[in-house]
């Protein structure tokens, strides 16, 4: 009986935030149970780790973090760092030298914003498009260029190396005007890992699902406005996770990324201005909203368009009456549909492109 190929799957997988977290997660055991021995190429780097460490210390830049909440930001670092050591993880080496990862028969690249150029420390990091690694076979799976946007284009010594890669998928339509104009070829649409390999955790503690789920920060004050006044009209708690809050009635700063998914998954509706938060909402068929922060304006608009449910998109302009609605339907079946066309997309692409 032939081996399983060995496979590398290339992300950002130590970054300090649920969706990169889960993303990685969700890739790496689906190719597992598809029969793969796959594992997360560990790079490392002491510049990046303590960027990140900086920035989950201090989210709301150039807003200071309150000395009072410091400890439970540290401990909301703990809890990640102890949630990617149970992932199956290769033998650690510098994100500098992509030669030192070892010898795989396919390395996947993705998913996540690997090829955001804009990204403060990963962007622009030649190892992402696949420079000196080791492999038959170099493929993309879900990637993006996060805040990249199409309309600044792709340099052509950034295009070439795109090249090598024997087949591409992106995760979002932007992505794909990116691959396309600076490559001349198609990319395949697929869907972002936690929503094609979902996972099913069970919450750290229960839950009674009288609450609603708020995720992300810098909220406008008229969405915290309308938001309260629906929660407040049914009785619903509003449960802030890994960030502070002010206007919900409880802080889950230390939440790590089991508990975050347990939440969601209990949760009667959510709040978000995050990508993964939008997914995770999708993913367990909760009704939710979101204003897309700066940084995001262009992967949930891309994403909000690709199902077809514009509407979730709510902006200043959005009434009262709208917002309640929205918040007490869940997907809609068109929705459904897509999803579940976008899946067997995903399928046939991941059964074309891997041996």
């Amino acid at each position: 009986m032939a081996r399983p190929s060995k496979i590398g799957v290339l992300t950002f997988h130590r970054s300090i935030n649920y969706g990169s977290y889960w993303q990685a997660r969700c890739l790496v055991e689906g190719l597992r149970a598809r029969g793969y021995d796959a594992e997360l190429l560990d790079h490392d780097c002491t510049c990046i780790r303590r960027a990140e460490i900086a920035c989950a210390l201090q989210p709301e830049l150039p807003r200071r973090t309150p000395r009072r909440l410091l400890k439970s930001y540290t401990a909301k670092v703990r809890r990640f760092a102890g949630a990617v050591a149970a992932l199956p993880l290769s033998r650690r080496f510098s994100l500098h030298e992509p030669e030192r990862a070892g010898k795989y028969d396919v390395i996947v690249v993705g998913s996540d914003e690997v090829w955001n150029f804009r990204h403060p420390w990963f962007g622009s990091k030649p190892i992402f498009f696949g420079e000196e690694l080791r492999t038959e076979r170099l493929v993309s799976y879900a990637a993006s260029f996060g805040n990249h946007s199409a309309w600044d284009g792709i340099d052509p010594e950034w295009a070439r190396k795109l090249d090598r890669f024997s087949t591409i998928s992106v995760r979002d339509e932007n992505s794909g005007h990116l691959v396309r104009g600076g490559t001349g070829r198609e990319p395949v649409l697929v869907l972002d890992p936690c929503l094609q390999f979902p996972q099913s955790p069970a919450a750290e503690r229960p839950r009674d699902g009288h609450y609603a789920v708020v995720y992300g920060h810098g909220f406008p004050a008229w969405l915290k406005k309308r938001v309260r006044r629906w929660a407040d009209a049914r009785g619903l708690r509003l449960v802030s996770i890994g960030y502070l809050n002010n206007w919900a009635d409880e802080q889950l700063v230390t939440a790590g990324p089991i508990e975050f998914a347990g939440l969601m998954a209990s949760a009667r509706a959510v709040v978000t201005n995050f990508f993964h938060g939008c997914i995770f909402a999708l993913l367990n068929g909760k009704p939710w909203v979101s204003s897309p922060s700066a940084y995001r304006s262009i992967k949930i608009p891309d994403l909000v368009s690709v199902l077809g449910v514009q509407s979730r998109l709510i902006d200043h302009g959005t009434s009262q009456e709208m917002v309640d609605e929205l918040l007490e339907t869940a997907i809609q079946p068109h929705a459904a549909q897509r999803l579940a066309e976008l899946r067997a997309q995903s399928d046939a692409y991941l059964d074309a492109a891997l041996p």
